[in-house]
């Protein structure tokens, strides 16, 4: 079959056409492999683990707390002296709108409300809702009426030292 120049423009124009559509539907469809079969398969991420509750509930800390802090363990015991001299302008842990406690997160100076968290390992931790990160603190120890804790970030525990808290007498 012989073809003119003028029969040859929309012969071309059609071809383009087809490869165009054919390319489309590549794309639409998934690639040549079917439906689907090019495109990589969602991954589920992996749900996140379950909640540890804390042995300490929020209501056991809420309170007027004198407050003073350590580096050295040796200065315990001086430490929770001057954080009872504290109670005349003591540090409030309130009770949080949904069951936390009322805190503040290091370097910050509103306080916000704060979960007690558990862990598998058995510790306890202080900090915003969500998995155990570096804005928390951990509870070093509790006895109902000293609280020590320890910020879990590196920079945030070497400035703030060991937290005391020791709670202050009811007011007369």
């Amino acid at each position: 079959m012989i073809m003119t120049s003028n029969a040859r423009a929309p012969v071309n124009l059609a071809i383009a056409s087809l490869m165009a559509l054919g390319l489309g539907a590549c794309g639409s469809f998934g690639g040549f492999g079917g439906l689907g079969g090019s495109q990589p398969a969602e991954v589920a991420e992996p749900a996140p683990p379950p909640e540890v509750p804390a042995t300490i509930r929020a209501d056991e800390i809420v309170g007027r707390w004198g407050l003073a802090s350590f580096q050295n363990p040796a200065d315990r015991a001086r430490t929770e002296k001057a954080a009872l001299s504290q109670c005349k302008n003591p540090y409030v842990i309130g009770a949080g709108a949904s069951g936390g406690v009322v805190m503040h997160l290091a370097d910050q100076a509103t306080p916000q409300e704060l979960r007690l968290k558990g862990s598998p390992s058995g510790k306890n931790y202080i900090g915003p809702a969500g998995p155990i990160g570096d804005q928390d603190r951990e509870i070093l120890s509790f006895d109902g009426r000293t609280l020590v804790t320890r910020f879990i970030d590196k920079d945030a525990a070497t400035r703030y030292g060991n937290m005391v808290y020791v709670r202050c007498s009811p007011r007369a």
